[in-house]
């Protein structure tokens, strides 16, 4: 009996020997989870959903923030507990919670979290200038096309004006021509008419007497 009470003993006093989480040391409360990827399915029951019921509660101090994108980082104090809380969030969803109640240490996550959030953010940048430049580009295109259009248009006009006006000055070119020889005929037709009468004249006053003098 007594040998079975010293072996239990001696069990007790190893699992008091084994050395701590890194993440438990110096001060540090609770590390959230490790994965790069946003993990929707964080228990409630864990730092994340420790936060969110203090953030609801108004007990959270928001320290400092960083946005990148839509991801950010921030540093939180719990006062109550004299406990900091760093976040790394995307959209504004928790992804990554840290806890701990060295100021220190809760400084140098909060850095590491904000690097992180700007390389994340990156690709995502480049994505909306890419399609900020793309909708500017085409936006310019379709201005230059509908330009293009009014011009064509403008030209198309002044080309079926211009065809419409030389027609107009060879009708009027040939009605000149066609008056003209008219007229000609016309003041040939008139002085021989005028000889006629002059003659007719003549032989009508052939048997009158002279004029007195």
């Amino acid at each position: 009996m007594k040998r079975v009470v010293i072996a239990q003993i001696v069990l007790f006093a190893a699992s008091l020997l084994v050395p701590l989480p890194r993440a438990c040391a110096a001060g540090d409360m609770r590390a959230g989870p490790s994965s790069n990827v946003p993990d929707t399915a964080t228990t409630t029951n864990g730092d994340v959903g420790e936060l969110r019921n203090l953030i609801a509660a108004g007990k959270i101090v928001e320290l400092r923030k960083t946005s990148n994108g839509s991801y950010g980082a921030s540093l939180s104090y719990y006062p109550e507990q004299m406990t900091y809380y760093v976040v790394l969030f995307q959209q504004n969803n928790i992804w990554r919670v840290f806890k701990t109640q060295n100021d220190g240490r809760a400084e140098t996550v909060y850095s590491d979290f904000a690097k992180t959030s700007t390389t994340l953010a990156d690709a995502e940048i480049k994505r909306i200038k890419l399609e900020a430049e793309k909708a500017y580009a085409d936006k310019q295109i379709s201005a230059q096309q509908e330009r293009a259009n009014r011009l064509q248009a403008d030209l198309d006009i002044a080309r079926a004006q211009q065809g419409q006006v030389t027609s107009y000055q060879a009708e009027q070119q040939n009605a000149i021509r066609e008056l003209r020889t008219e007229q000609a005929a016309a003041q040939a037709q008139l002085r021989a008419l005028q000889i006629r009468v002059q003659e007719l004249q003549k032989q009508s006053d052939g048997d009158l007497p002279a004029p007195l003098k």
